[in-house]
């Protein structure tokens, strides 16, 4: 897993490098389509929207101080990622409220053999985070692509072959509604379990 954080970015450098290719017509990873493109720069927004306006709760924030076990939150992420520009300000904001979690990212599509070891029903679906003890660079727990409850809303989409603007149109709104709070909740329970 050295290699892995050796090559990773903090938030800032991503967001950074997000807005500077953004800023020249590209994204992250091979597919350069019009249609990643657009997909770059409606989730970029969301990004900068979430870094403005998502707020930690009570609960996850008490769960934070308890934090015994210095990590990395290594997240595998791409920037034309809807469900990575949802969920990925909030760990920004868990690293910002914990000394001992320290986000790091890098892009999927240059490490195929490490999410090949995280594939989600045989998908390479992403954001997926890889907690790691900073000691050891031992695997503590994963979470991802999406909360539980969205989850099970892509996979019923998939079942019935609905269209990708669907998809995004559905998941897209739980995530408005939602405003991060099962993401909270599912990494707060993570947390209690396996840092604290």
């Amino acid at each position: 897993m050295k290699q892995y954080i050796d090559k990773s970015m903090s938030y800032k450098q991503y967001v950074n490098l997000l807005d500077k290719l953004m800023a020249e017509g590209k994204t992250t990873g091979s597919n350069q389509s019009e249609d990643y493109l657009n997909y770059a720069k409606l989730n970029l927004a969301r990004t900068h929207r979430l870094n403005k306006t998502a707020t930690l709760t009570a609960e996850l924030k008490e769960q934070l101080k308890k934090v015994k076990l210095p990590c990395f939150f290594l997240v595998l992420t791409e920037g034309w990622c809807g469900d990575a520009a949802q969920n990925i300000p909030t760990m920004h904001l868990i690293e910002e409220e914990c000394k001992d979690i320290e986000l790091k990212l890098i892009f999927r599509d240059e490490n195929l053999e490490l999410i090949d070891k995280y594939l989600t029903n045989g998908g390479r679906s992403i954001p997926k985070l890889i907690c790691l003890s900073k000691v050891s660079l031992n695997e503590v727990f994963t979470w991802g692509p999406r909360p539980e409850a969205v989850q099970q809303t892509m996979h019923e989409l998939k079942e019935r072959n609905a269209q990708l603007a669907e998809k995004a149109e559905v998941i897209h709104k739980w995530y408005a509604e939602d405003k991060t709070r099962s993401l909270q909740k599912e990494l707060r329970e993570l947390i209690e379990k396996y840092l604290i």
